[in-house]
């Protein structure tokens, strides 16, 4: 492989006009996909499988022409203390609300009058108003939600509390400047780390040229494909990190290659063989983590994965071609003045004067034992609040206290009870006769506070009954409920709607999480074995990857669940965990924590199997390695930072356990935890069975097989003799 990329990188050297026009015509025609195609809306959610699922699917076969799909909004009303929402004059005024919203659209489909709606709480002092909409909520145009919010405006002025619920509020997610400043962090290290601005450059041009690609093309299919508007976000979260990350190791080893005399295009070969080989490699551990997310089988999940992935595959080709190509165009002044000197006087007094990672490393290798007892048991120890983690999909009710519709919500909770927000639909599948009894049954069990009297179709075969619960939709109690009427009924009742929903989302999430994980650390395991021709080193990898992932899951249980620090977040109101965030972080952080594993062992690896003992290359690993991988490092958690500011809870928990979990496995993992282990292996840790050896592909990552080609020897005079060595001595 390392033969095939230095070909690569040598023909985008020279051919750099054409290769940087390719891209560039190939983010013009992804942009003009994005702006023809119509706004994205939110995607479809559907759990297949599920018994939610499979009611929700009878409900719309059993009762054609229903407005399952489009947005709601509850417009609730209280009266002033001491006052009743069935006085005269409140009437009227929730009256006139009532026409004003029936007539501000087209795309209203109905409002409920609450006095005949029975709408109106036992104790007079709360109504509400249901309004439909034809469309989802991401389709409403901004006339309509201004009509919405502007309908009750009257009836405040006369005296009046309005707040408005529902999903007809939905808008666009907003990420705020913070991602902005994401990006500029990520130049400022850039700029120390090369000590030159058009080496700084790079990186980010090339990175938001990859971002720019996968976003349009996904915004382009957003409508074909069914893909909401998180999808996007995400994939440019996860794109911009990685591909600032993967040019940045290339443009430090072609510079490293430089300062070692290289003509700059067999520099630009060079560089792309060996950094671009860890960069294929690492990207592959991304992309099957990504695309692994299809086991969970939930449409929505898997269409995330799979465009986060194709932006991971953009990034690798940018590093490979485009940075090369771009790198020919720099020509000298990729490295600065300054940075030259500081080169320059690196190579002449290198052992004199070792760098921070020379000197880290060595003192890990003076103190193994005492680095990985404080690297495990302090992870662990930030991981023990991750046993108290509860997962659920977000409502009103996660809602900060200050928005509208966490007040509709409470109002609802106070007027009409704590159930009340979350009712279950049972669908029964059966005449008259079966509702009825299912209508009695269900009367019956504890934790019910209302039953409504069946909906027939038209057909009179299927009924529909609502439940309000005694306790909120995200309790236990609520839950216990729910299995309860599925344990009690036949195959032919159903219970669903969004609380059932949540229930199941979550079962089937925690239910995924151990196939998913035994699929990608298994493939990703052979990846890495062939990668560093070893058991023990992709064996480690793992383990470390499982101990820093728990340690951020406890981070977020810590300030999403518990408040910990919540103001220092933004974090306006706490509560369960998003269902499908620990699973999505497990499978992010997995690849990203491969990447740090690739860039760092493989140098240790390369210079192993060059000739050195253990120890000597676990301090050339990090020599030539340690300050990349932290400036990667510290680039990644600012990109996924910035990305805490968003108004979505759901980007903002992301954002922040992405962020925390690079920072754990980078800097305690990758930097303390695997030096330690190595040095406690020794040579143990470089070893794999003969048969083994021989049966898995040589992918030649360390570029050995191409410093043949090119006639190197491994710097000290003996580089073959002493590389067959040791390869001897790694098959004994």
């Amino acid at each position: 492989m390392a033969t095939f990329l230095y070909k690569m990188g040598r023909f985008a050297f020279r051919r750099r006009a054409f290769v940087a026009l390719a891209w560039v015509v190939l983010l013009a025609l992804a942009g003009f996909g994005a702006a023809s195609a119509s706004t994205a809306t939110s995607s479809s959610f559907s759990i297949p499988g599920t018994e939610a699922q499979k009611a929700f699917d009878l409900l719309e076969e059993r009762f054609p022409g229903g407005s399952a799909d489009g947005a709601t909004a509850r417009v609730v009303f209280k009266a002033p203390d001491g006052q009743k929402m069935t006085d005269a004059a409140h009437k009227a005024e929730v009256k006139k609300v009532v026409a004003e919203l029936g007539d501000s659209s087209d795309q209203v489909a109905s409002v409920v009058d609450p006095y005949r709606g029975k709408a109106v709480s036992r104790d007079g002092s709360t109504a509400y108003t249901q309004v439909t909409y034809k469309v989802s909520g991401m389709e409403l145009t901004e006339e309509t939600r201004e009509a919405l919010t502007e309908a009750g405006d009257e009836a405040r002025d006369a005296g009046l509390t309005v707040e408005i619920g529902g999903d007809a509020l939905q808008a666009v997610p907003e990420t705020g400047s913070s991602e902005i400043v994401g990006v500029v962090v990520a130049a400022i290290v850039l700029v120390i780390t090369f000590g030159s601005l058009i080496a700084a450059g790079l990186p980010l041009l090339t990175a938001i040229i990859g971002v720019g690609i996968g976003v349009s093309t996904i915004a382009a299919l957003a409508n074909v494909l069914d893909l909401g508007s998180t999808t996007s976000t995400l994939a440019m979260m996860i794109g911009l990190a990685v591909g600032i990350d993967y040019a940045l190791f290339i443009v430090s080893r072609y510079r490293a290659e430089l300062a070692e005399g290289r003509e700059r295009e067999d520099a630009a070969g060079r560089a792309v063989g060996t950094a671009g080989s860890a960069v294929v490699f690492a990207g592959l551990t991304v992309v099957i983590a990504l695309v692994g997310l299809a086991v969970v089988n939930i449409p929505m999940l898997s269409k995330m994965g799979f465009a986060a992935a194709g932006t991971v595959v953009i990034a690798v080709l940018i590093a490979l071609t485009l940075v090369p190509a771009l790198l020919g165009f720099a020509g000298a002044k990729v490295v600065g003045r300054k940075a030259r000197k500081r080169m320059e006087s690196a190579s002449q007094d290198a052992d004199a004067k070792p760098n921070m990672g020379t000197r880290w490393a060595r003192f890990v290798l003076r103190r193994p034992v005492a680095v990985l007892l404080a690297g495990v048991v302090g992870l662990g120890i930030i991981a023990v609040p991750a046993g108290s983690l509860e997962m659920g999909l977000p409502d009103d009710g996660s809602q900060p206290v200050s928005t509208t519709q966490r007040k509709a919500y409470d109002l609802l909770s106070d007027g009409f009870g704590p159930g009340f927000n979350g009712p279950l639909m049972v669908v029964v599948d059966g005449d008259k006769a079966a509702a009825d009894a299912t209508v009695k049954q269900v009367q019956g069990m504890d934790g019910v506070a209302a039953v409504t009297p069946p909906t027939p179709n038209k057909a009179g075969d299927t009924a529909v009954i609502t439940v309000v619960p005694k306790d909120r939709p995200s309790s236990a109690g609520t839950e216990d409920l729910v299995h309860s009427i599925r344990d009690s009924s036949g195959d032919n009742v159903l219970v669903t709607g969004a609380t059932a929903m949540n229930i199941d989302f979550s079962q089937k999430m925690n239910d995924a999480l151990l196939p998913y994980l035994a699929l990608v650390v298994g493939l990703a395991f052979l990846l890495l074995m062939v990668v560093f021709r070893s058991v023990l080193v992709p064996l480690k990898a793992a383990l470390g990857f499982l101990l820093s992932v728990v340690a951020a899951l406890g981070a977020v249980v810590a300030v999403f669940q518990w408040g910990w620090l919540a103001d220092v977040f933004g974090v306006e109101q706490t509560g369960p965990v998003m269902s499908m965030m620990p699973i999505f972080m497990v499978g992010v952080v997995f690849g990203l924590a491969m990447d740090y594993e690739v860039f760092l062992v493989t140098r240790m690896r390369e210079a192993y199997v060059h000739g050195e003992r253990p120890g000597q290359a676990i301090v050339t690993g990090f020599k030539h390695g340690a300050r990349v991988v932290v400036a990667a490092a510290i680039i990644m958690i600012a990109v996924f930072g910035g990305f805490i500011g968003s108004s979505e809870s759901m980007i903002k928990m992301i954002g922040f356990g992405l962020a925390i979990a690079v920072f754990f496995d980078a800097f305690v993992v990758r930097m303390a935890i695997v030096p330690a282990v190595l040095a406690l292996l020794g040579k143990s840790a470089w070893w794999l069975p003969r048969w083994l050896d021989k049966a898995l592909p040589n992918v030649d990552v360390e570029g050995e097989q191409l410093r043949k080609e090119l006639g190197d020897g491994d710097g000290r005079g003996d580089g073959d003799a002493s590389s067959e060595g040791e390869r001897e001595l790694v098959r004994a």
